[in-house]
């Protein structure tokens, strides 16, 4: 394979990630998939995102979501979250997004988003440059539907 890869960071699930049943509550999955977008700008692509934010005015607003949750993870439980780029359009960027803990799967998530104009509050076209950025993450279906072999 090239050295396109997946993007990878690691989260411990802490009391606060948790209902009182003692699991994550599902809404928190979505806070630390974006913690996760967040560092792959930082961290992966170079891009300082509250910089973004900030001072660019942009962002990178979900405009599709589709999940699962296929294992709970508990209090003390470290995950790996890993996130890989499908498809790159004109303005938006298809993510898969996975959640493991060792080798079980525990969250899935199939997300959508797309570069915005927070002032004109409208999607730009994404740069030649940042594209190119993208494009070191972006992965054949196979090897992202492959839990833990990329």
């Amino acid at each position: 394979m090239d050295n396109k890869r997946a993007f990878e960071s690691e989260k411990r699930v802490r009391f606060q990630h948790c209902d009182p049943a003692g699991i994550v509550f599902y809404p928190q999955y979505f806070v630390l998939f974006h913690e996760l977008i967040e560092d792959w700008f930082n961290d992966g692509l170079d891009v300082n995102y509250a910089d973004l934010v900030a001072v660019q005015r942009l962002g990178v607003p979900t405009v599709r979501l589709e999940c699962d949750f296929v294992a709970p993870s508990t209090i003390g439980d470290t995950l790996q979250l890993r996130l890989a780029v499908r498809r790159v359009g004109t303005t938006s960027i298809a993510l898969s997004l996975m959640a493991f803990s060792g080798d079980e799967l525990r969250m899935r998530i199939e997300q959508v988003i797309v570069l915005f104009s927070l002032d004109r509050r409208a999607p730009l076209a994404i740069p030649e440059d940042l594209r190119r950025r993208i494009g070191k993450f972006l992965m054949p279906e196979r090897l992202i539907t492959s839990q833990k072999e990329v």
